[in-house]
């Protein structure tokens, strides 16, 4: 009965006529962005920050979230028509969603993408609701060195599901940790690594610093190479799938929905790992596996479920536990920040209606997707052909006016400017700016519960080995970073992100 109250809560916020339209407009940005390629949710909602200050906190945070999923639906767009990924994670449907397209059966990859997004994301919803009280009354059991262990394991989950060399992850995770120490040290009152300058005092801004190495420095990264989108000459076709269609898909859907809930809570970014987890199984599992490749159906409705899934429980960390899984979930810790929440098990009984309202916004999400999906693929096809020169200008002043905005400061552009560069100059020699962000955000939290941990031991170390869920989380984080040191599982990781 509990858990029926708690939904009535959510359905009473987010059935307003306000947090309806945020829905709407958050689901058709999030689209909009998919099918666009060379912007990104994580671009587009730190751009976005600024303008949700005046909005409360319920509404920006739904049509933040909108923006997130619905950039997953879009990115199957493009990567079924154009064969080039919206988004990182719908990298296995051009396998065979663009097949399906050369074939003439483009609309049916589309229709079964959009209705396993959605049967996904209604299960993930309901899998969201089921833990998030169970999760939060066991976060309310967590103390400093708990939590300081929890976010350790958050970042070895980040070094080791990001791309590339695992140095070079480790290294942008301790440089966002150090980036997070810049300012004055409120236990002491001490100036650290600012050099003198006063700006520096109260730290580097959240917004400023992902602004600056997603939004600036992705445009620096697109036009460094002309991407053509040549959209398939075939005819899109009927978009309902027909029974045999269903029939084959079904079971995918109900698969791939199962690995991308399972996945999505895994920190760093395990929801990016879910389509191609998904795609595998399918793909083992077929009586004709040389199908795959060439336009199976099986292809797309697995990974598209199984993305749509992973990418809504990734909601889960975050609102339960206050740690964010991913770089989009690190954003969303920075607009809950500003917004004056504090993220963390206490959110569900200090702002029950935000918690709720968030959880059910996402089915609501869903269902404004189907609809916004199926009857606009025309438009859709049409927006592929708008060159990408043509929108580096509105992107680069819309995000100008937004860190402008924050604090009313043209010392905030010229700082976002030097990250921006920064970020393209660290991304052309093979490092990620996602584990940077990630290092930022839980460096602050890192340090605080370090130094509370040590306080209340009175200096002891072996208290976060004294403590059972402590000590479990640092053992789970070691045997991690020994499995994958492992020859055999180092080349697997090295071969799923050169296929991605």
């Amino acid at each position: 009965m509990e858990l029926v109250d708690h939904l009535v809560l959510g359905f009473t916020t987010a059935l307003s006529v306000q947090n309806l339209l945020l829905a709407f407009i958050g689901c058709v940005i999030g689209t909009l962005v998919g099918v666009l390629p060379g912007l990104g949710p994580i671009a587009t909602i730190t751009m976005l920050l600024p303008i949700t200050f005046g909005i409360d906190p319920t509404g920006a945070l739904i049509m933040l979230a909108g923006i997130y999923y619905g950039a997953q639906y879009g990115g199957s767009i493009t990567a079924i028509l154009v064969n080039i990924p919206g988004e990182a994670s719908a990298v296995v449907t051009t396998l065979d969603g663009y097949k399906m397209t050369q074939q003439g059966r483009g609309g049916i990859a589309l229709g079964i993408s959009a209705i396993g997004s959605f049967f996904a994301g209604c299960v993930a919803t309901i899998f969201i609701a089921a833990l998030a009280t169970p999760l939060t009354k066991l976060a309310l059991l967590f103390g400093p060195a708990d939590y300081f262990s929890l976010m350790v394991m958050g970042l070895v989950f980040a070094i080791i599901l990001s791309g590339g060399s695992l140095m070079k992850a480790v290294a942008m995770v301790l440089l966002g940790i150090l980036l997070s120490t810049i300012g004055t040290d409120l236990e002491t009152g001490a100036a650290r690594l600012t050099f003198g300058l006063p700006r520096l005092e109260d730290g580097i801004d959240f917004s400023v610093l992902a602004i600056g190495i997603f939004g600036f420095a992705e445009v620096l990264r697109n036009l460094d190479h002309d991407v053509v989108r040549n959209v398939a000459s075939q005819t899109v076709g009927r978009i309902l799938p027909s029974r045999a269609d269903f029939r084959a898909s079904a079971g995918p859907i109900a698969r791939g929905t199962a690995l991308g809930s399972i996945l999505g809570i895994l920190p760093g970014n395990g929801a990016v790992l879910a389509p191609f987890a998904s795609y595998a199984v399918e793909k083992r599992m077929s009586k004709s596996p040389s199908r795959f490749g060439g336009g199976a159906i099986e292809g797309v409705a697995g990974p598209e479920a199984a993305n749509n899934a992973g990418a809504q429980t990734s909601f889960i960390p975050l609102l339960t536990l206050g740690i964010p899984p991913n770089a989009v979930m690190a954003v969303m810790v920075g607009a809950m920040t500003l917004h004056g929440v504090v993220p963390g098990p206490q959110v569900m009984d200090t702002n029950p209606a935000l918690f709720w309202g968030i959880i059910v916004s996402m089915w609501i999400g869903n269902l404004m997707l189907l609809i916004i999906n199926l009857p606009l693929v025309g438009l859709w096809i049409k927006l592929l052909k708008v060159p990408y020169r043509l929108m580096v200008p509105a992107i680069l002043l819309f995000s100008c006016i937004g860190v402008y905005s924050i604090n009313a400061s043209a010392g905030d552009v010229l700082f976002a400017t030097f990250f921006a560069i920064a970020g393209y100059a660290l991304s052309k020699v093979g490092f990620e700016p996602a584990p940077l962000l990630l290092g930022f955000v839980l460096g602050e939290l890192l340090e605080e519960n370090l130094r509370r941990a040590l306080l209340l031991a009175r200096g002891d170390a072996l208290i976060f080995l004294e403590r059972p869920i402590s000590a479990s989380l640092l053992i789970l984080s070691a045997g991690v970073i020994c499995l994958v040191l492992m020859p055999a599982l180092r080349r697997g990781r090295t071969e799923v992100f050169q296929d991605e």
